[in-house]
């Protein structure tokens, strides 16, 4: 840089500079600006095709349990084996997007899940099916490790929340409908042809995206450094209030997981006796939980975040023990209550990981992902095991233990922060 020998010259620098920062953020899209639109309904199709994909089984498991003749532990390895690969390579996905960009992980991860979703209906056994499942989960982590830092390189603070919303919306949207479209299209073609138009949707939700989403204009590339992410992770694995946060999501998750990949069994099963169409359909609760994600922020403001999660805790608590009445009215009471308990359990769990790092917050979020999917997969296989060992009890058994769990963390965080509250006082004087 030529040196300023003048306070002119300084000036002239310092306001070039402010110029230069001040484009910068300007070149940045914004509600209503050119791009915005494109970009948010890209990652909005990116967040459908891939929660289509992820859980494109999970409705359909009591008749891949008929057509491979397995049992439904055995099943639900479809379900476990795509978000137990996620888990594992959310973390490594997080840091080739810092040396390849957002946009190329995101392209290269959903081409090759589409491509597997389109072998997925042809696999011969179960065995074939879970690896494909688990190619399909790896390849998807590209998209929750690139998505949400996309966003907060090229769209504008102001505005940052609500790209994130539409994101998130579609994720729920395709987790939603993939499984409602599966269970329709199954009771008259069956599971292979419900999962091959879900590959179909998720191509074309595929293409769309790369075609609509605007090229990065603020990527930088950073160097992949082993090292460097090894210690971002330990310091983050360090932190007590981080390392509760990540069991919080984790056993939230394992709830949920559970629940959902087994209470197609139950719903076949006689007193009820329901169609595979009507069965996908129950996932419409889902939009109960878009609601209450959507207010988990008011929640905090009014009961804190401790609160809060005893709060989630509590009417997914309530959820569990109705769904154990042989009555149809109220077992979907009880999966309302779930789905709401979960969703916002979730959203104070996520918010306040964001929250709570300081530094590395790609990576720490990253981690608390990694272990929501871990969640996930554990909560679909013992989910299952429980149902096969015990029926639907043996399910509800398994989810409230991690209920108790989640709460018997709050409570311990709330110790930690009441001792460290005390401390603080007494090193000041």
């Amino acid at each position: 840089m030529p040196s300023a020998s003048t306070g002119a010259s300084t000036t002239v620098a310092a306001t070039s500079s402010v110029t230069s920062s001040a484009a910068t953020v300007d070149s940045r899209l914004t509600p209503g600006g050119p791009g915005y639109r494109r970009m948010s309904f890209a990652l909005f199709l990116a967040g459908v095709a891939t929660f289509a994909l992820l859980y494109s089984t999970q409705a359909l498991l009591p008749l891949v349990s008929t057509d491979f003749g397995v049992s439904a532990s055995e099943a639900s390895w479809t379900v476990s084996a795509a978000t137990g690969a996620l888990a594992l390579f959310v973390l490594p996905m997080s840091a080739l997007s810092e040396r390849f960009g957002r946009r190329t992980l995101m392209t290269a991860s959903l081409a090759v899940a589409v491509t597997v979703g389109l072998l997925v209906p042809f696999a011969p056994s179960i065995g074939a099916l879970v690896a494909l499942r688990a190619v399909q989960g790896a390849a998807l982590a590209g998209l929750p490790a690139s998505a949400t830092a996309y966003l907060a390189e090229e769209v504008r603070p102001k505005a940052l929340i609500t790209a994130i919303g539409l994101f998130v919306a579609g994720n729920s949207v395709g987790g939603m409908s993939g499984r409602v479209i599966t269970g329709w299209v199954a009771q008259e073609w069956g599971w292979r042809v419900a999962v091959a138009t879900i590959g179909i949707i998720a191509v074309a939700c595929a293409v769309a995206f790369r075609l609509l989403l605007p090229a990065p204009k603020h990527f930088t590339p950073g160097s992949l450094r082993p090292g460097v992410l090894a210690r971002t992770v330990r310091d983050h694995l360090a932190n007590p209030l981080l390392r509760r946060l990540y069991a919080i999501g984790a056993l939230f998750m394992m709830v949920f997981g559970g629940v959902y990949t087994v209470i197609g069994y139950r719903l076949t099963e006689a007193p009820f006796s329901l169609p595979q169409g009507i069965i996908g359909s129950i996932f419409l609760v889902y939009l109960v939980g878009t609601v209450s994600a959507s207010t988990a922020g008011r929640l905090v403001a009014r009961l804190g975040r401790r609160g809060s999660l005893y709060l989630a805790g509590g009417t997914t608590t309530s959820g569990l023990l109705l769904s154990l009445v042989d009555s149809l009215p109220l077992v979907l009471l009880g999966l309302v209550l779930i789905t709401a308990g979960f969703f916002a359990g979730h959203a104070v769990a996520s918010s306040s990981v964001s929250h709570t790092a300081k530094q590395g917050r790609a990576q720490a979020s990253a981690l608390y992902q990694s272990a929501y999917y871990i969640g996930s997969s554990a909560g679909s296989t013992l989910g299952a095991i429980a149902f096969h060992a015990g029926g639907w009890a043996g399910t509800v058994t398994l989810g409230l233990f991690a209920v108790l769990g989640v709460v018997t963390i709050t409570v311990f965080g709330s110790h930690a922060a009441r001792t460290q509250a005390r401390r603080e006082p007494a090193l000041a004087h």
